[in-house]
């Protein structure tokens, strides 16, 4: 039976999420599989990867094919190298301590390599995150100082306008001051006798 080590997929559109699974080479992708030894998010940044390390190396011993992917993810764990190593322990090539020995300081090196560009992403994700804030804290600014440009403009309009107001009332008043006063009508001689007979 050609078993692969394949990728299962689950998860909801636009946002995928992987079992890591040993299967028939011709059941369908995502049917009949014969043992799960792991998950893979690739949407989490960097990606989320749980594996069975021993089960993993079982299965590459009794010759189940990788697909692409999942050949990938394995290397990325140290699957592949310490199925490397462990070939070379069983042609003599070198001793169970020396292969542990030369993993340990592979395993070492990956976790540094793996950390560094974790802290690579969050600050990249950090100058970002000031960057976008810096930019609508300008933006904020900007709006202000129009608002109160137009604020502004706004009192000085009304100042104006009270302004020519009072210059109106106050050259009314000068005119009105200035017209010569009106001597009241002297009453023609019907209209006092009105009143006379009114009294």
């Amino acid at each position: 039976m050609p078993t692969k080590i394949r990728l299962q997929r689950h998860g909801k559109k636009g946002r995928p999420f992987y079992h890591i699974v040993i299967a028939d080479g011709r059941a369908p992708r995502d049917g009949r599989f014969i043992e799960k030894i792991g998950t893979y998010n690739p949407v989490t940044k960097p990606a989320d990867i749980n594996l069975d390390f021993d089960r993993a190396i079982y299965w590459l011993q009794t010759g189940a094919q990788p697909t692409d992917t999942v050949r990938a993810i394995l290397s990325y764990k140290g699957v592949l190298y310490k199925n490397h190593l462990l070939k070379g322990v069983k042609k003599g090539a070198l001793s169970a301590e020396q292969a542990e020995l030369k993993f340990q300081e592979w395993m070492e090196a990956k976790t540094a390599k793996i950390e560094n560009a974790v802290k690579e992403v969050e600050n990249a994700e950090r100058s970002k995150l000031k960057k976008l804030l810096e930019n609508e804290a300008k933006i904020k600014e900007e709006r202000a100082a129009e608002i109160a440009k137009k604020h502004a403009e706004a009192v000085e309009k009304q100042v104006a306008e009270a302004q020519a107001k009072q210059a109106e009332e106050a050259e009314e008043a000068a005119a009105d001051e200035s017209a010569p006063e009106e001597k009241p009508a002297e009453e023609t001689p019907e209209a006092k006798k009105e009143e006379e007979g009114k009294a």
